[in-house]
């Protein structure tokens, strides 16, 4: 039996039932190629919210197209379930190789992000919450193999029997810990408005506030509980630990607008699947800022500053279920 977060050998997961729509086996490599483009959203979806981290996920994708390039195709009946499950054992093992770095990170740690088109997520609102910074950030308190299970599981809506194979337990095992995930989660949940012309508003508030210098407006727009928390890798200038109440948060944001010189430039994305903004200087990314916004206030603020992060956040990575 593996230890937590380790998973069996590498023998080829067992075909499961699809719990979406059949899809027949490629037959050729043209076909096994397409097999693999069509599903490449879903993939990547799972090695990121199992990892946290786009560059791990586009890692785990390419050895998982290695593993899907050499199976004999006439032992895989549905090539979704066989290759969720081939990119699950391939994520818990990019993350257990992560843990160390983790240990050793300099200040808050936060996901890699996700600068997106909202056409991923504006019409599917589980999707961009799975995403999201907040709920990745929840994931991160699971045991690897309860997150794993949770993504496929809650997510994705893989039967007990498939995701058994992805981290090597038994059903029984996998329905446990599905159970004592989605309690955990459930606890944790941050809750927040999708993306959407609303939370948009606000963030233009809020931009508008912070720019001119506004504390009045800017405290009106934060939630008397927001919490600040951001992510310089000790390589860029970012809060040590993580900041709670308007007060505290309005004061680090003037501070940061008031730093800002005239080649900077606050740009309004989708972060995450959430509302949010891109900061330049120049044509050089500093930092990517995530929102999470409930009735007409951010009550999150995710700041993503660290340079080995903002490489290819713009780079496209489409999500998809």
């Amino acid at each position: 039996m593996p230890r937590d977060g380790e998973v069996a050998a590498d023998r080829g997961p067992a075909p499961g039932q699809v719990p979406a729509a059949e899809v027949t086996a490629p037959d050729d490599a043209d076909e096994r190629a397409r097999a693999f483009a069509d599903l490449r959203p879903l993939l990547f979806t799972i090695a990121y919210q199992v990892t946290g981290s786009a560059a791990d996920a586009d890692d785990v994708l390419q050895e998982s197209w290695l593993r899907w390039s050499a199976v004999d195709a006439a032992t895989v009946a549905n090539p979704r379930a066989y290759l969720a499950q081939v990119v699950s054992r391939q994520a818990l093992n990019a993350l257990r190789a992560a843990s160390r770095r983790r240990e050793e990170y300099v200040g808050p740690w936060l996901p890699e992000p996700l600068v997106q088109t909202a056409a991923d997520v504006a019409d599917d609102v589980l999707l961009g919450e799975s995403v999201s910074m907040a709920l990745l950030l929840v994931l991160e308190t699971l045991s690897p193999a309860e997150r794993v299970v949770f993504v496929l599981r809650e997510v994705f809506g893989f039967e007990h029997t498939e995701i058994a194979h992805a981290v090597g337990r038994s059903p029984a095992a996998v329905r446990q810990l599905a159970h004592r995930a989605r309690e955990h989660v459930q606890a944790r949940r941050p809750r927040y408005e999708p993306v959407g012309e609303d939370t948009e508003r606000v963030v233009e508030q809020f931009l508008h506030a912070a720019g001119t210098g506004d504390l009045d407006a800017l405290l009106r727009v934060l939630d008397p509980d927001v919490v600040w928390v951001s992510d310089g890798g000790g390589r860029a200038s970012a809060a040590r630990r993580p900041l709670h109440g308007a007060p505290d948060v309005a004061r680090f944001v003037l501070g940061l607008f008031r730093r800002a010189t005239p080649t900077h430039t606050f740009r309004t994305a989708v972060v995450n699947g959430a509302p949010g903004v891109v900061l330049r200087d120049g044509d050089r990314m500093e930092g990517v800022f995530s929102f999470a916004v409930q009735d007409g206030r951010v009550v999150g603020l995710y700041a993503v500053r660290n340079p080995d992060k903002l490489g290819s956040a713009e780079q496209e990575r489409r999500v998809g279920r």
